[in-house]
């Protein structure tokens, strides 16, 4: 068997493949109350039916000011467990499991609200001047990733993504080139860390399953981290009990990126065999062909599809004929896949 349609299993929880739909915003929620939408259930349901092994919920606010746009989804507060959980629900009834990425935007929000960020640093002059972040802030936004990640359990969520990579606001904890802060959140990478670490401790006090993490392992910028810098960021996710470090780049400030098939695999690969950490690829992978290439020379565990996935539904049926796989179709569908 192909290792794209092999087992994995992290704490528990097994994913029947390898094909992972990749957390994208959809920018659809239509009162801009954070709420899940029909589109959201058929749109995560569809991908579930085509076979992927997890659906992943695109990045989720965890307070109503993270926001990217209003029109993202959002997990603030209890009123979105009830859509969240329809979703679940209709994942898991397809043999999938699903994820959800909790995400803040920091200044890279674009609400009529005032938002924030470690430093009072705009991204570009399209974008607000964010407030710099006080202690207080920090805190409760620490914490509001805890009720987030209690949030997602209710909602039966099987694991659990902190987005810190794309220029957000964890990212731009991180980041040199976005942290100037002079207290214990800024400074040297030990103290530039200790805000995502915080909020992995604080989510592990909810949560006991698979936590992954989304990092921009290259900033395209030589003022920002070095790969010495990502290495010592992923060794503490992996001591502070991360599961998979999934493996993106860029967003941080404005740069041009050099785009091609697999662009960001390298790195994918650097991190999972010099940490020792399971690794998730994701950036231009297209065919089975190419996403197995990437499993088998022990690159990464896990494979992350986007914009193919959104170009068709039913891309792990595809790859898996061009693996001369076997896929099991839903029920309903046989007759057409067999």
């Amino acid at each position: 068997m192909s290792k794209l349609f092999t087992p994995i299993t992290m704490k528990e929880v097994t994913l029947k493949n390898r094909v992972v739909m990749s957390p994208m915003c959809m920018y659809s929620c239509e009162q801009e109350d954070g709420k899940a939408t029909p589109f959201h259930l058929t749109h995560y349901h569809s991908r579930a039916v085509g076979q992927a092994g997890l659906i992943m919920v695109e990045a989720t606010a965890v307070q109503p000011e993270g926001r990217i746009s209003a029109k993202d989804l959002g997990i603030w507060n209890d009123d979105h467990i009830a859509g969240l959980k329809e979703v679940t629900e209709q994942v898991h009834a397809n043999g999938a499991k699903a994820a959800i990425q909790l995400a803040h935007a920091g200044r890279k929000a674009q609400l009529d609200t005032p938002i924030y960020a470690p430093s009072s640093l705009k991204f570009n002059d399209s974008f607000k001047e964010p407030v710099e972040m006080t202690s207080h802030d920090i805190e409760e936004t620490i914490d509001s990733f805890r009720k987030a990640a209690k949030r997602a359990s209710q909602a039966g969520f099987d694991i659990i993504e902190i987005h810190g990579a794309h220029g957000y606001l964890i990212n731009q904890f991180l980041s040199p080139l976005t942290n100037r802060r002079e207290d214990s959140f800024g400074g040297n990478r030990e103290n530039r860390y200790r805000f995502l670490g915080r909020i992995i401790d604080a989510v592990k006090t909810e949560w006991d399953g698979p936590i992954f993490v989304r990092i921009s392992t290259d900033e395209y910028d030589e003022k920002g981290n070095t790969m010495e810098d990502i290495l010592y960021y992923t060794k503490q996710m992996k001591n502070d009990g991360v599961d998979l470090i999934d493996c993106s780049s860029g967003g941080v400030v404005p740069a041009s990126i050099p785009v091609y098939p697999g662009y960001q695999v390298k790195r994918c690969d650097h991190i999972k065999n010099t940490v020792g950490i399971a690794t998730g690829a994701v950036g231009l992978i297209t065919t089975g062909i190419q996403a197995e290439e990437i499993l088998q020379n022990n690159r990464a565990d896990l494979v992350f599809i986007g914009r193919a996935m959104l170009r068709n539904p039913y891309w792990p049926k595809v790859a898996a004929d061009e693996l001369g796989e076997d896929l099991e179709a839903p029920v309903q569908y046989k007759r057409g896949w067999q």
